[in-house]
């Protein structure tokens, strides 16, 4: 379920990789994954924060055809809907965390990146509605929720955020 602009901007990816799949409109990208998280066969086509906002996770990230557009979609649904993809080597993991409001607290978010090896690709900040100076980051990893290194490297990491959540491991996409 998706926006029908996101299903046409799609369409080869989802003929590609979903070729059986019932296609729905639906008014919002965001609609579609709050539609997504009623219903255990729906998956939906939109973004890492409306997956995390629905909890739902990421399926694949970055389906559009056009590699260059500035609008990234992602497959996300809830896990029992569709699993997680396993390991393929050239993996990224998407998480959201936010941490108490106190001096180098986004420092200390990278020790344990460091610590055990793990590269982090995308680094960006959202304003939380909760409070004035509290933020949500958005993270993309490089490298499988699974694999040993990166594991360690979310463990840790959890346990310094006052909210966390792995949006999704997924290949990276062609």
């Amino acid at each position: 379920m998706a926006h029908p602009q996101a299903l046409a901007q799609c369409q080869g990816w989802l003929s590609k990789h979903l070729p059986h799949v019932e296609r729905r409109a639906v008014s919002s990208n965001a609609e579609g994954a709050r539609l997504a998280a009623t219903n255990l066969a729906w998956a939906a086509l939109a973004s890492e924060r409306a997956a995390s906002q629905f909890g739902l996770h990421i399926v694949h990230h970055a389906i559009q055809d056009e590699a260059f557009n500035r609008t990234r979609f992602a497959v996300i649904a809830l896990p029992q809907t569709l699993a997680t993809p396993p390991v393929s080597g050239k993996d990224c993991t998407s998480l959201v965390v936010s941490v108490p409001n106190q001096p180098g607290a986004v420092h200390d978010l990278l020790v344990p990146l460091k610590n055990n090896g793990v590269s982090m690709t995308r680094f960006e900040s959202r304003p939380a509605k909760s409070g004035q100076w509290e933020y949500y980051f958005y993270i993309d990893l490089q490298g499988h929720a699974s694999e040993p290194h990166v594991a360690a490297a979310l463990k840790e990491l959890q346990g310094l955020c006052a909210f966390y959540k792995v949006l999704g491991s997924y290949p990276v996409s062609e």
